[in-house]
């Protein structure tokens, strides 16, 4: 569905100091899959949540971090692209990372139903972004951005945080390319943590927390999947 078109400089994301904090093992969660709560947002907490198979959303006044049994993911190959889709996917320009900030904040809007991105979560994965850690994958048309999704991504892992869209299929297009490129550069995991009927029509299933946590041990120790280390350009062609 996509033409990479990669540039020359390869660059790392930059290690975090280690958080001062540990978790309990995620089969200790409950029915809801919470962990457990407090801790802190730094970003050695927030990569060693998700390396152990947790995140983090408000509980209340804290800060409870989850493991839900089942779990969302989308495997790279279920992805399921429509005719209806596969034509939207032309209609729009992809890039990484270009407006990150732009991307939290809308998919922050305060008017969408179940909002849980705070002032103080906004500002955690803005500094994973600036240390390489999280990242945006944008619809852009007629030099507008209309749609995109943001995550955080740990070798072949990414966790898909939220996505948004002002057009029709934008925030499916931005899904779309972020599959591709995992696919062609070394990518093995999408985590989506609860799955929707919107996501499942897209090919998310769900798997078992053990299944769960044995993909993304695998996963988080392969090598960062090219995307994320190198500028790269996109082009929608037909498959």
């Amino acid at each position: 569905m996509i033409r990479l078109m990669p540039g020359d400089t390869m660059t790392q994301p930059t290690e975090p100091i280690e958080s001062r904090w540990s978790f309990p093992p995620v089969h200790t969660a409950d029915d809801n899959g919470l962990v457990g709560a407090g801790a802190d947002l730094e970003p050695g907490t927030l990569l060693m949540a998700y390396k152990n198979g947790l995140f983090p959303m408000p509980l209340g006044e804290t800060l409870g971090w989850w493991s839900p049994d089942p779990r969302g993911v989308l495997p790279l190959s279920y992805l399921k692209v429509g005719k209806s889709l596969r034509r939207s996917c032309k209609e729009f320009e992809i890039r990484i990372d270009c407006r990150f900030d732009k991307v939290i904040d809308l998919c922050a809007n305060p008017s969408r139903p179940h909002g849980w991105i705070n002032n103080e979560i906004r500002e955690a994965y803005l500094k994973l972004h600036e240390l390489g850690w999280a990242h945006s994958v944008e619809t852009w048309q007629n030099g507008e951005l209309c749609g995109g999704l943001y995550g955080v991504a740990i070798g072949a892992f990414f966790a898909g945080e939220s996505m948004f869209h002002s057009a029709p299929n934008a925030s499916k297009v931005a899904l779309v390319a972020l599959v591709d490129a995992m696919k062609m550069t070394g990518g093995a995991l999408i985590d989506i943590q609860w799955n929707t009927p919107h996501l499942e029509s897209l090919g998310a299933i769900e798997i078992g927390r053990d299944k769960y946590i044995e993909m993304l041990t695998e996963a988080t120790q392969r090598p960062m999947a090219d995307v994320w280390c190198q500028p790269m350009n996109f082009k929608m062609i037909d498959s």
